[in-house]
């Protein structure tokens, strides 16, 4: 569970690198007429204005459709996930459908953009994703995460702090300062300065993950199952990176599209 993400790493260093001085945004604060994007930095078009916009003159977010998903996210198919997790799994007394329906709060579109069946599908991926991520709603944190450095230095929109671990936490396994930083603000917690907070309180890992899928993985499920595992773990898995993992993913996929009563689609593998 290794994370998290080849294709953010390269965009925000292309914003970092790339614009001059006068439109980089610190916690946003962008000249009128600019979005702040969701990595703070301050421009125009679709990757300042677009998904994760955080002010000033962002698109429009794509109309929702009347799906209920807690509805869908019935205690039935939840309990018959964290079920499967071993008894002695910290994660058995952490998540809960009650923690993801009240982070569901704060996420209006999650699965509520298409059709009845493209928001069943969407679900459907949310939940094969964290199963494989956390082993059934076992894991917490990351498997010897606290050995691996995940600080992009590079990165000064969001410094690392000092003693700080950014290895995967919650149910899509957050990882690295820059997501940590713009998650934190963007849900109401010191992202950087206490990165623990994701493993301490189930709500806001939940948040963390419904966060991640919104801003980086909701907006290519219409190119099928295999374009949201490239968004989460990139080369470490597609274009023959681990195969085994990806088949992982793609049979919880297939069998949560069975018990939501929906077909999975094309384009499964990346």
């Amino acid at each position: 569970m290794t994370k998290r993400l080849l294709t953010i790493i390269f965009v925000a260093g292309v914003l970092a690198g790339s614009l001059p001085e006068g439109v980089k945004g610190q916690n946003c604060g962008c000249a009128a007429g600019l979005c702040c994007s969701r990595f703070g930095f301050c421009g125009t078009g679709d990757e300042y204005c677009g998904t994760g916009c955080q002010q000033g003159p962002c698109n429009p977010p794509p109309p929702t459709n009347d799906v209920s998903v807690p509805d869908i996210v019935t205690a039935e198919f939840f309990n018959g996930i964290i079920d499967q997790a071993e008894a002695s799994c910290v994660g058995k007394n952490f998540y809960s459908r009650s923690a993801f329906v009240d982070a569901l709060g704060s996420f209006s579109q999650f699965g509520r953009i298409g059709s009845q069946e493209d928001s069943r599908r969407e679900i459907a991926a949310f939940f094969a994703h964290v199963t494989h991520e956390t082993g059934h709603f076992c894991h917490i944190e990351e498997i010897d995460g606290a050995s691996k450095d995940y600080c992009d230095e590079n990165n000064t929109q969001y410094p690392c702090s000092p003693n700080k671990g950014y290895y995967g936490r919650g149910p899509i396994q957050l990882s690295w300062n820059f997501n940590y930083g713009p998650a934190g603000n963007s849900i109401g917690f010191d992202g950087l300065n206490s990165p623990e907070t994701v493993a301490n309180d189930p709500v806001i890992a939940f948040k963390t993950a419904l966060w991640y899928w919104t801003n980086n993985v909701q907006s290519v499920m219409s190119q099928g199952f295999g374009a949201t595992i490239r968004a989460i773990n990139g080369a470490l898995e597609c274009d023959g990176g681990n195969p085994n993992t990806v088949q992982s993913r793609i049979r919880y996929y297939r069998d949560y599209c069975n018990q939501l009563g929906v077909a999975p689609g094309d384009n499964l593998e990346c």
